[in-house]
């Protein structure tokens, strides 16, 4: 776990928000993490501009690490038509692009890789809650057949999946293997294997969809060993001295689901196969919401995964200011803060905390933008506030 604060030359207490973190070979810069976001914008997998531009905003925006959306490992894997893939070598190109430019701009660029099982085949947000169907899909967008520990439907009006065959575990086991290794191909520093948000992974390990009566069904220990047996296999193929991220729901959406000490446990076994930290969030699976909701109501989930499992974790859920996420870390509750919703209101959240933190500097602003930003503050100080309605004030430009 991190040490105390640095103390810097003015005595001043450093903010543990902005102090560095390493796993194992690489150091994150600060502790603010841009969240993985769909973005259902991509075709046949392959990102472009759009995800260079939407991702690389976040590196000028001083996020210590930027991780890429679910990335799906195989083609039926994917959430909806519209979502980035890892399952083929011609998707490297385009994700390449991201991964370089985060890295040359200041943040260690990661990916989660995912796969989305009985909850794939779904229509992007804007045209629709649920499944792709015959009637409701786009040009191109045909529905195709989901996996499943089980065969349970995902919700009402949803098909029933195809429940996985041991062999064809082996398979989906064997395609993030595959995805793990056109990450390192791509420059990804860090990869987050994708287990909660009622995806394939969280469908093993959930009570509510895992209704199997072979070795990987009823018991913990035996719903555990499909999400372990991936993690282990991909933690094998990624090279040791980067670092492996897991993302975990520590509850399910309803009370009879997955518990936090159930979580407890399964993180115990992830810090055992090698995984470095854990990002805690929750739900997926489930009707509604039915746990307490609130400012940073998912830290305490974090909390506990990091007292009682000893490995560090991400935190998430409404967290919203400067003050907030500083409080997560300082306090112990979290060794990383990660935002999604905010960064993309304010992709330079994370230069604004900074600044908020220390003081107003804009030293840890990029050179291009940085100085001017400065000397219009200085100007602004000048001129004093903006009381209108008239458009013009001046001051002397000798002065300025």
């Amino acid at each position: 776990m991190p040490g105390a604060a640095a103390v810097v030359a003015r005595g001043v207490t450093e903010p543990q928000l902005l102090q560095p973190l390493t796993l194992r070979g690489v150091t994150l810069p600060n502790r603010l993490v841009v969240a993985p976001m769909c973005q259902y914008s991509v075709t046949d997998g392959v990102v472009g501009d759009y995800h260079l531009v939407h991702l690389g905003r976040y590196a000028l925006g001083g996020f210590g690490l930027v991780m890429v959306e679910a990335t799906g490992v195989t083609a039926d894997g994917r959430i909806s038509p519209a979502d980035v893939g890892l399952w083929d070598d011609a998707q490297v190109p385009g994700l390449a692009r991201v991964a370089a430019f985060l890295t040359e701009h200041g943040s260690v660029p990661a990916i989660q890789l995912a796969h989305a099982g009985g909850k794939a085949s779904t229509l992007r947000p804007w045209d629709g809650h649920g499944p792709v169907t015959a009637e409701n899909a786009r040009p191109g967008d045909e529905p195709w057949t989901t996996v499943s520990p089980s065969g349970v439907p995902m919700g009402e009006g949803w098909p029933a999946p195809h429940p996985l065959t041991v062999e064809e575990m082996a398979g989906v086991r064997e395609a993030f293997v595959a995805a793990a290794r056109r990450s390192l191909a791509a420059g990804f520093r860090v990869v987050e294997v994708h287990a909660a948000h009622g995806y394939l992974l969280n469908q093993f390990l959930s009570p509510l969809t895992n209704l199997r009566t072979d070795t990987y069904g009823g018991s913990l220990e035996n719903r555990m060993r499909f999400p372990l047996e991936v993690v282990e296999a991909v933690r094998a193929a990624w090279p040791a001295e980067l670092p492996l991220v897991v993302r975990v729901s520590a509850v399910d959406a309803q009370r009879d689901g997955t518990t936090l000490e159930e979580t407890i446990a399964f993180t115990r076994e992830l810090k055992a196969l090698g995984v470095d930290a854990i990002d805690v969030s929750g739900g997926g699976i489930g009707a509604g919401w039915e746990h307490p909701i609130g400012y940073g109501y998912q830290v305490p989930f974090a909390a506990a995964i990091r007292e009682q499992a000893g490995i560090p974790t991400m935190a998430v859920g409404l967290v919203v200011d400067a003050q907030q996420a500083e409080a997560v870390v300082a306090t112990g509750q979290a060794d990383l803060v990660a935002v999604a919703r905010e960064a993309q209101d304010d992709p330079n959240f994370a230069l604004h905390a900074a600044r908020e933190l220390t003081g107003g500097s804009y030293d840890t602003y990029p050179v291009q933008a940085g100085p001017r930003l400065a000397a219009r503050d200085r100007l602004l100080h000048r001129l004093g506030p903006w009381t209108g309605p008239d458009p013009v004030r001046t001051v002397d430009s000798a002065r300025a």
